[in-house]
């Protein structure tokens, strides 16, 4: 994805490159490409999109994330299980709902916070 002044690439801090690529990969239908010791690019496999960059860094995530991703989907618990089983964490039992949306906060396997949404009907 592309802005007036370049490109958009998110970042996620990460403490295993491959753990977190694995999961990024198979919870957004993503593909891995250009790894170094660093960074691992991940590029949506069905073409153009906005590219996610995982960084390895040495420290653990100690507090809650400013920026964090929203996944949406027609199905929240049939995507909050999916995620479940590629290895987040559900750190809302019971969903949360506001202007008619309805979502859970769960966590990848680093701590790093997202979110699932249902849209409203």
């Amino acid at each position: 994805m592309t802005y007036s002044n370049g490109e958009l690439v998110v970042v996620v801090d990460v403490a295993d490159l491959d753990r977190a690529a694995a999961f990024w990969t198979a919870a957004l239908g993503y593909a891995r490409a250009g790894e170094s010791s660093t960074y691992q690019t991940l590029l949506p496999a069905g073409g153009p999109g906005i590219e996610i960059l995982l960084q390895q860094v040495p420290d653990r995530k100690q507090a809650k994330n400013r920026v964090h991703l929203d996944l949406r989907t027609p199905d929240l618990d049939a995507e909050v299980a999916r995620l479940l089983v590629l290895g987040a964490r559900q750190l809302t039992a019971d969903p949360l709902h506001e202007d008619g949306w309805t979502w859970h906060v769960l966590a990848d396997p680093d701590g790093n916070e997202f979110c699932v949404l249902q849209p409203p009907d």
